[in-house]
Formats: structure tokens, C-alpha cells, sequence
């Protein structure tokens, strides 16, 4: 197959990172094949200009440092460093497992104490003996192990989950197995419980969602099945299962005009409904965004097409209007209608009260704003994606958390909400308060 197969792929970043070589290149390929090279470091991912021609060789991937907006830039990064089970002995596992199978915490490869290894970074340059990461350098047919930091065990094997077994297709949102323990060994807490930890995933709120006993999930349309832990220091982590290596089955070509919220909409309309061309998904310009098209892929996030990957009212698009980061597209309705456009559609719509503005705190605030101070989207009170949180509608039955809208449930200054941007939990909305005088 292609060398490029083997790497994820995000237009419009860069990576800051130490450790690099800089190559003059034509093609990504090339610059794919020099990072195959690489002696001087592991190359974990590399980044290449398309004016420049630069190819820059990394040491780092996104999961080790901080990405920035570089619109020449193309990230590619090894999908290898992703994956966190083993491909028949493992000798290719680069996950991060790094205890043994019996919880004994490993030893650092480059360490000599308390065992003299035989296996080191520099005698084997190519065996990824990044850390205390389980590796299988001498290609042990019991599959990847480490030394340990007991005196008394030179070293373990460490439980490493084979790729095809309790396998997730797409983001595990279908997952349906019985992983009931986290990438770093905690125990699940059940979904029914609310202890140590208070959430509303509970199988009345969504029946749908298979969440059973303890097992790992993906309620919430995260990166991967999760669950509660059941240490109290630790509200919630990822769990440690593997994609399978098979493609899931295609299930028609999905749909062309709008039905229900738009979910299967795989259609081409690619503008916003006031007339915004839409910013390409595996492009990070002029917007910065989550929803990159290699961890998402079951979501369509093809070219700049109108999707709906979480959940919205409708497809929508990030713009390429820097000022207006994103817009619901008008999408023509299954029934012959056209949604989002006026005058179109004959469907019954609520028309919500012209509230415009809050008195006091806001907590009486009724309005349908849900665009924070600083122009971000919203996120749904009722969603646990990107911020987990306990500002839920059946826990503050009184506060209207309706869809996306501010709200004040907490008698915060003023009507707030959790954003939709990764890196931003929460902002004040952007709502004028009244002026006392004349509402009276």
C-alpha cells in the first residue's frame, strides 16, 4: 500500500517539538520516507510545507506537545504511536502500556537500576524503547514485556489486548464488549451508581446506549468508549480498545436531503445559510477545531461539506469568515421543504420570545442565545462532549437547560454555557443585561 497509509493526517497545523531534522523534499512521500530513515531520533510524525517543499522529521506527536495554526503546514503522524493493542507478538506495539500484567510498574530502558538491562535505546534504535513503555524488542513469542522495578522480578510480561479481539469499529460509539477497566488499570464504576461519582449517563436517560454493568462506552460521541472510575481522584478516563483492522460494513451511500437532525446527511452543499463558503474539516484555518476527518471516520467529514457529527439541530459547517466560526447550512428537507431557509419551510416552528436581554444575574433568562462573548458555539447542556460536567438538565430541573441555550443554573454574574471548543470549558454568553429603568 501506500507509505502515507500509515499516517494520520491534519492540514493547517504545526507541532512544536524539540527534537527535529529539517529535509528539502517534493512530495509528502518523500518526506514520509526520511522519517522511515530517521536515525537520529524515533520519528513519530512529520510535518511538510507545500511553498517551502520543507520536510521536518519529529520526534514528538501531537500526543506529546502543543499544536498551533500553520496553514502551509500538512501534519502526518504514525498511526502506530495511536494504537493501543498488539498485532500478533507485538513486536511493532508502540502503545503506552507500562506496568506488567501483575501491576508492577516498569523500568526505564535507558535506566540501569534496580536491573542492568541487555535491551537499551542505544544498542536498539529502532525498538522503540521510548520510557518505560512494554516493548518487545527481542521478538518474545509471549508478546511485549518490560524489567521491572522490583529487585526481585528481572522482568514481566504485560497484558496487551490483541487488535482483533473486543475490537471498536469508527469511534466505539457501537461498542458492545465487556473492557471494564481503564488505559491505566482503574476499575469502571457502574453506569447505575452515583458513586464516587455523580453523573447523569444512567440507562433512563439513555436507553439506547447499552450501558451496562461497567462497561467501557461511548455514550457521548467522545474520541473512544470511556467510563467513570471508581477512584474518587479520577472522575473519568478512556479505555483501552483497540480499532479493529477491518472496515465496518457501508450502509447505503447516505442520505442527500435533510431527515431527522441530519446525522446520515452526506450530501455536497457546502455553504452556510447566509452565504458562507464552509472551511474544509482536515483544515484548521481559519478556525481551530476537533473534528479532524482521521479520528472521525464514520462521521463523513469529507471536503467542506455541511455535516452533523455531534448531534446539532442540523448539518452545519465552520466558515471560512474568521469573524463567524460557525453556521447551520440550509439543507433541502426529505419532504420537499428547504430547512433553514425562510419562507420555505411549512413545518410548525416555536417561535421563542424576543428576550434579548437578563435582569440581576440572569438566572430568570428564558432567551435562545448560544453564542458565548467571544463568538464560540455553545454546548448542549444535556452533552458530555468536549467537557464533561454536572450542570444537567435533571439535576436543575428549575434552570430551563434547554438544548445549547445560556443559562445561569449556578447564580454565576451572568447567563454562561460550556463551549464547544476543546480548549475553552466555559464563557459567559454573549447577552446584554436589561436596563432596569425601562423594563419597568
Amino acid at each position: 500500500g501506500d507509505i502515507l497509509d500509515d499516517y494520520l493526517r491534519t492540514d493547517g497545523v504545526w507541532i512544536l517539538t524539540r527534537n527535529k531534522q529539517f529535509y528539502k523534499t517534493n512530495t509528502e512521500k518523500e518526506c514520509a520516507e526520511k522519517c522511515e530513515a530517521e536515525r537520529n531520533f524515533n520519528c513519530r510524525a512529520f510535518l511538510f510545507t507545500r511553498k517551502k517543499l520543507q520536510c521536518l522529521t519529529l520526534a514528538e506527536n501531537s500526543k506529546m506537545t502543543v499544536m498551533f495554526n500553520s496553514t502551509d503546514a500538512i501534519l502526518y503522524e504514525k498511526k502506530i504511536y495511536f494504537l493501543q493493542c498488539k498485532r500478533g507478538i507485538g513486536k511493532d506495539y508502540r502503545g503506552t502500556e507500562a506496568r506488567t500484567w501483575k501491576g508492577i510498574p516498569c523500568q526505564k530502558w535507558a535506566e540501569k537500576t534496580p536491573h542492568n538491562p541487555n535491551y537499551t535505546p542505544e544498542k536498539n534504535p529502532t525498538a522503540g524503547l521510548d520510557e518505560n513503555y512494554c516493548r518487545n524488542p527481542d521478538g518474545d513469542e509471549s508478546g511485549p514485556w518490560c524489567y521491572t522495578t522490583d529487585p526481585a522480578t528481572r522482568f514481566d510480561y504485560c497484558n496487551i489486548p490483541e487488535c482483533e479481539s473486543q475490537c471498536m469499529q469508527c469511534n466505539g460509539e457501537d461498542y458492545h464488549g465487556e473492557v471494564s477497566r481503564t488505559e491505566s488499570g482503574l476499575e469502571c464504576q457502574h453506569w447505575g451508581a452515583q458513586e464516587p461519582h455523580v453523573h447523569g449517563f444512567t440507562l433512563k436517560h439513555y436507553p439506547e446506549k447499552d450501558l451496562k454493568m461497567n462497561y467501557c462506552r461511548n455514550p457521548d460521541g467522545e474520541l473512544r468508549p470511556w467510563c467513570f472510575t471508581t477512584s474518587p481522584t479520577k472522575r473519568w478516563e478512556y479505555c483501552n480498545i483497540p480499532l479493529c483492522t477491518t472496515r465496518p460494513p457501508v450502509s447505503g451511500l447516505g442520505s442527500q436531503c435533510l431527515s431527522g437532525k441530519g446525522e446520515d446527511y452526506r450530501g455536497s452543499v457546502a455553504v452556510t445559510e447566509s452565504g458562507n463558503a464552509c472551511q474544509h474539516w482536515n483544515t484548521q484555518f481559519p478556525h481551530r477545531h476537533g473534528w479532524i476527518p482521521d479520528r472521525y471516520p464514520c462521521k463523513g467529514l469529507e471536503e467542506n461539506y455541511c455535516r452533523n457529527p455531534d448531534g446539532e439541530k442540523r448539518p452545519w459547517c465552520y466558515t471560512v469568515n474568521s469573524s463567524i466560526r460557525w453556521e447551520y447550512c440550509a439543507i433541502p428537507h426529505c419532504d420537499g421543504t428547504e430547512q433553514g431557509s425562510p419562507g420555505t419551510s411549512n413545518v410548525p416552528m416555536q417561535i421563542p420570545l424576543p428576550e434579548e436581554c437578563y435582569r440581576g444575574k440572569g438566572q430568570s433568562y428564558r432567551g435562545t442565545t448560544s453564542i458565548t462573548a467571544s463568538g464560540k458555539k455553545c454546548q448542549a447542556w444535556n452533552s458530555m462532549f468536549p467537557h464533561r460536567h454536572e450542570k444537567t438538565p435533571d439535576r436543575f430541573p428549575n434552570a430551563d437547560l434547554r438544548e445549547n441555550y445560556c443559562r445561569n443554573p449556578d447564580g454565576d454574574n451572568s447567563p454562561w454555557c460550556f463551549t464547544t471548543d476543546p480548549s475553552v470549558t466555559w464563557e459567559y454568553c454573549n447577552v446584554k443585561r436589561c436596563d432596569d429603568r425601562a423594563q419597568e
